[in-house]
């Protein structure tokens, strides 16, 4: 399966994601490909921010060599699935992909955590090292979600 996990601006929460959900679905001898990418181009180029690798690494997970790129409309003939970590996300999702959007291959992200909420992760990155490390949380208690739900007995 080939999973893009999109933010913003591909600095915070969706490099958090891809770190999480590559390291669980390799735990789980999944042979994922699994990336991220952000809906406007300001951080293309550049490494997450300092805090989402400084917190994903004290969970021992190394995200420092990500590289912010934006979401394109060729995204939807690479990736199986597309995790909008907001709602504003996914209207921009929408509005870059136009008529090749699938609405099929796109969901909310935290709706696998809570189905049918249709709940944004929080956006870390106006506030603390306090949020990051929430939303850490938030998205790993999802991603062990997303590997239970979609791995395939062997």
């Amino acid at each position: 399966m080939k999973i893009l996990m999109v933010c913003l601006g591909n600095i915070c929460r969706s490099p958090l994601a891809e770190g999480i959900l590559q390291g669980k679905a390799r735990q789980a001898g999944l042979l994922w490909t699994v990336d991220s990418a952000g809906t406007n181009g300001f951080h293309v180029g550049e490494h997450p921010h300092p805090l989402s690798i400084k917190v994903a690494k004290q969970h021992g997970i190394d995200i420092s060599a990500q590289v912010a790129r934006r979401f394109v409309q060729e995204d939807f003939d690479r990736f199986d699935r597309i995790y909008a970590m907001a709602a504003d996300v996914l209207e921009e999702i929408k509005n870059i992909s136009g008529t090749r959007f699938d609405e099929q291959k796109v969901v909310l992200f935290l709706n696998e955590l809570y189905s049918g909420k249709d709940m944004d992760v929080p956006d870390p990155w106006y506030g603390p090292e306090q949020g990051y490390h929430a939303v850490f949380d938030l998205i790993d208690r999802t991603c062990t979600v997303i590997t239970e739900k979609y791995s395939i007995p062997v």
